[in-house]
C-alpha cells in the first residue's frame, strides 16, 4: 500500500515534491533535533490549497495517517512522527495574497513565517501584534493551529483574537473556506474557532485572514526589581491603571533565570543588579514618545515611593529596547545552559502564582537529578514557564517532574497548557484541565470530522 500511496502522490504533485528514502535524512521533526533524521514514509510539499486537498483525498482513501509540519518549533511533541506516517510540510505554501490597508487585514497562506507578516505590516505603518521568541521560524498555520500566545497577550489576546477568516482542508479533502475580513459575523456557528488550537487534529489550515492594528507611535519599556510577589500584583494593577490601556507587556522573570539571561555565556549585560527575587519587564505602546516616556518614569517613581518596587532601569533609546527585550525573548540562552531540558507552560490565577512557584521549586530542587530550574512568564495573563536542566532524560524522572508541576493545577483552577498545546507530551494530563464531559465532546468532534483518525493520529486525545 505504501507504494500505491507514494505513486498516487507523485502523480498529483510531481516526483520532485514527494521526498522519500534518502531525502528524508535531510529532514527532522523539530528545530532542536536537526541531528535526528525524520521517520516517515514520505514528505509532500503542496503549493496550493487544491493540492493539499488532493493529498488528503488520497490519504483518506488509503487511511494513511498524516502529520503536518510548519516551522517545527512546537514544544509538546505535536510534530513527532512514526515511520508509517506521511508528513505534509507547508513551507511552499508561503504566499502573502493580500495586505489590505483599509480593512487592516493581511491574507496569507499557512506556510508564511510570522516575522515576515510582522515586517510587511510594519512597512505599511500597521502591526500584527502577535510576538514571541520563535517568530523567525514559526509558520502562521502552526501558530494558529496551536493558538499561540506570546509577549502581548495581555493587550491583544491570543492568536484566535487575531484571526478573522480561515480556510481549512478536512480529513477527506473537503475545503472549508471562510475567508472574510469582517469583525462581526454572528451568523450561527463560528466554525473557524474549531480549528484554532486543535493542533491539526480536526483539519489542516491552508490560509488565514489576520487582523492588523495601527502602528503605535511610541514604545516605552523598563526593567523593575522587586522581592515580594504581592508587590508584583500591586504593580500590575497600578501600572495598568496609570498607563490607561497602553500597557502591552508585563513579563515576570525569577532571579535564577534573570542571572542566567544576563551572565556569560549570555551576551546581554544586566540592566539591573542580579540581587532581586523578581524582575518585571514592562512595555507600553502609545502615541507620543516623549510624553509616554515621561509618564512611565513618573509612574515608576510613584511606585518606588509607595514601596512597590526597589529599583528600575528605563530604556532610553531604540538600542535599549532591543537590549531589554532580547533578554526576555532569547530562550536559547537558557536552553543552551541546560542538560536534557524539559519545558512547561502552565497557567493559573494570578494571585496564586507566587506561592505555587515557590512551593514547586522547593520540590523540584529536592530531586537530586534536577540540576537547575528556570522560571519566567507572562504574569499579566497568568502564564508561567519552567525550563529544567536534568542529569538524565529518563522516563521516570520526566514523569516525576511532570507530577510535581501539574498535580496542583486542577484544584487551583489552572491549566497544564497556557499556550503550547497538548500534543503527545501532555495528553495524559489533559483531565487535569478539562472535565470528562469536555473531553467526551472533543472526541465526538474528532470522530465527526476525522472518522478514520488520520490527522495527527495519537496526538491531543486518546482515540
Amino acid at each position: 500500500m505504501k507504494t500505491k500511496i507514494i505513486t498516487a502522490l507523485m502523480a498529483q504533485l510531481g516526483v520532485e515534491r514527494v521526498l522519500t528514502e534518502a531525502a528524508l535524512a535531510e529532514r527532522y521533526c523539530h528545530i532542536w533535533r536537526m541531528d535526528q533524521s525524520l521517520k516517515a514514509i514520505a514528505v509532500v510539499l503542496p503549493r496550493t490549497t487544491e493540492e493539499l486537498a488532493a493529498i488528503m483525498k488520497i490519504c483518506h482513501e488509503y487511511e494513511q495517517a498524516v502529520v503536518v509540519h510548519g516551522g517545527l518549533t512546537n514544544l509538546v511533541g505535536s510534530t513527532e512522527t512514526q515511520a508509517d506516517e506521511l508528513v505534509i510540510a507547508m513551507e511552499k505554501m508561503n504566499q502573502v495574497e493580500e495586505l489590505d490597508e483599509k480593512s487592516r487585514t493581511i491574507t496569507v497562506q499557512a506556510g508564511v513565517i510570522l516575522e515576515n507578516i510582522q515586517n510587511l505590516a510594519k512597512a505599511k505603518d500597521l502591526v500584527f501584534p502577535l510576538n514571541f521568541g520563535a517568530k523567525g521560524s514559526a509558520q502562521i498555520g502552526g501558530v494558529i493551529s496551536t493558538n499561540a500566545g506570546g509577549l502581548r497577550v495581555f493587550r491583544y489576546g491570543m492568536t484566535r483574537n487575531l484571526v478573522m477568516g480561515l480556510e481549512v482542508v478536512l480529513a477527506d479533502g473537503t475545503i472549508m473556506s471562510s475567508m472574510k475580513k469582517i469583525i462581526k459575523d454572528n451568523a450561527a456557528y463560528d466554525l473557524k474557532q474549531l480549528f484554532i488550537g486543535s493542533e491539526g487534529s480536526l483539519g489542516i489550515i491552508s490560509k488565514a485572514v489576520l487582523k492588523l492594528v495601527e502602528a503605535p507611535r511610541s514604545r516605552t519599556s523598563a526593567f523593575v526589581g522587586l522581592n515580594d510577589y504581592e508587590k508584583v500584583i500591586q504593580l500590575l494593577k497600578f501600572m495598568d491603571a496609570g498607563l490607561a490601556g497602553t500597557l502591552s507587556g508585563f513579563e515576570l522573570i525569577w532571579h535564577t533565570t534573570y542571572s542566567a539571561m544576563t551572565s556569560p555565556p549570555a551576551l546581554a549585560k544586566p540592566p539591573l543588579p542580579q540581587e532581586f527575587k523578581y524582575y518585571v519587564l514592562l512595555e507600553a505602546l502609545g502615541s507620543d514618545q516623549e510624553r509616554d516616556q515621561e509618564t512611565l518614569q513618573n509612574l515608576l517613581e510613584q511606585a518606588f515611593e509607595k514601596g512597590l518596587i526597589l529599583d528600575a532601569a528605563f530604556a532610553q533609546s531604540e538600542s535599549d529596547l532591543t537590549w531589554f527585550w532580547k533578554i526576555r525573548e532569547d530562550l536559547h540562552v537558557v536552553v543552551s545552559q541546560c542538560n536534557n531540558d524539559q519545558h512547561f507552560d502552565v497557567s493559573l490565577p494570578i494571585p496564586t502564582i507566587g506561592n505555587y512557584v515557590d512551593e514547586t521549586l522547593v520540590k523540584l530542587r529536592a530531586i537530586p537529578e534536577v540540576e537547575e530550574c528556570y522560571t519566567f512568564g507572562h504574569v499579566a495573563d497568568g502564564n508561567i514557564h519552567f525550563v529544567l536542566s536534568k542529569a538524565n532524560a529518563s522516563r521516570a524522572l520526566t514523569l516525576q517532574i511532570n507530577d510535581i508541576i501539574y498535580a496542583p493545577l486542577q484544584a487551583m483552577g489552572g491549566s497544564v497548557s497556557a499556550e503550547h498545546g497538548i500534543g503527545l507530551d501532555k495528553k495524559a494530563y489533559l483531565p487535569l484541565s478539562k472535565t470528562a464531559t469536555e473531553i467526551a465532546l472533543m472526541k465526538t468532534l474528532k470522530r465527526a470530522l476525522d472518522p478514520k483518525l488520520i490527522l495527527n493520529r495519537g496526538k491531543v486525545l486518546d482515540l
